[in-house]
């Protein structure tokens, strides 16, 4: 069973204010997408990692992340990615399925989601080699979610305890996510959601709280304040 993990990392970040590829931005002086990869492999269950990287700074992330290679076989490899996080994802999945030839359950993982805990990663993995042909890990909606129209007023409002909140990793068979991308349809926002439209059911494993998507200054305060600050951080 070969799990390798794919890693979208093209995105601009600007809400983030760095000037500088989100996932290169510091917190606490090392790069996001260097603790979201050392977490993926400290997890023990992740062999290789593939990085989408801005086609710019392809340079500037191998060298960032050749560090993290481990002597038991642990690999990094970055590829160019593409101008939506979707063509990343294809592009790191081509290259997975041509170089990784055992490739047989793959995660895609958001650079963002820095501190998402191993026993997330384990749990993906194991539902995914149990049989799942998709995987993502959720939590609870804690807020009152209303549905508005196009003027902004309120249609409906969703009952939240039938309601998730999304995580990554997401955990799939890779031919099903090769079929799902190969099948790609405009509005998805995630590849849980490409699967979704194939008829293929997609299960869910409980997420973590550490596993926050940072994406403003905000969520960069709150990760450098309490998940660092903790000591337990990656």
């Amino acid at each position: 069973m070969g799990v390798v993990a794919l890693v979208p990392a093209a995105g601009r970040g600007e809400r983030l204010g760095y000037g500088m590829p989100k996932a290169l931005v510091p917190v606490d002086g090392v790069p996001l997408l260097v603790r979201a990869v050392r977490g993926l492999l400290d997890s023990g269950r992740v062999r290789h990692v593939v990085i989408a990287a801005p086609p710019s700074e392809v340079d500037v992330v191998n060298t960032v992340t050749a560090p993290l290679a481990t002597p038991a076989g642990g690999a990094v490899h970055v590829v160019a990615g593409g101008s939506e996080r979707s063509d990343s994802v294809r592009l790191a999945l081509t290259y997975a399925l041509r170089e990784i030839p055992d490739t047989s359950i793959v995660l895609v993982h958001d650079a963002a989601r820095a501190f998402t805990p191993p026993a997330v990663v384990d749990a993906v993995v194991d539902a995914v080699a149990a049989g799942h042909p998709a995987v993502i890990p959720v939590l609870p909606v804690a807020d009152t979610v209303k549905q508005v129209d196009a003027s902004g007023v309120v249609i409906a409002t969703p009952d939240r305890a039938a309601l998730r909140v999304v995580q990554t990793p997401q955990g799939f068979d890779a031919a099903v996510l090769l079929r799902a991308h190969e099948a790609a349809h405009e509005g998805a926002t995630d590849d849980a959601g490409l699967v979704e439209r194939l008829g293929v059911p997609v299960v869910t494993v409980p997420g973590h709280p550490d596993a926050m998507k940072i994406t403003t200054k905000f969520d960069l305060a709150v990760a450098e304040a309490l998940l660092v600050g903790s000591g337990g951080a990656p």
